[in-house]
């Protein structure tokens, strides 16, 4: 029997909160187009992320990948900061 490999799912958002330890909550954003008047509308998802490191913050662009659940809420892990935010 040939073992099989699975590709994990990878998201791109906006990270909205980091006040907890190791955890940042992304916001990802989708753009669907509405199923009776076409009109493109935004759907959103926010999603707990580990972040071993505590390197983001809020407003950073980042690429989150599916793992193992680590916590009730959390199964997903940070891959990459892609864009850091702007210092005001």
């Amino acid at each position: 029997m040939g073992e099989q490999t699975k590709t994990a799912r990878s998201a791109t958002g906006r990270v909205i909160s980091n006040k907890m330890n190791k955890t940042v909550t992304v916001q990802v954003d989708r753009r669907i187009r509405h199923p009776l008047y076409g009109k493109i509308i935004t759907r959103h998802s926010k999603l707990h992320a580990h972040d071993e490191g505590n390197e983001c913050k809020p407003g950073d662009l980042v690429m989150i990948e599916e793992c193992r659940p680590l916590s009730k809420t959390k199964a997903w892990r940070l891959v990459k900061v892609l864009e850091r935010a702007r210092e005001v």
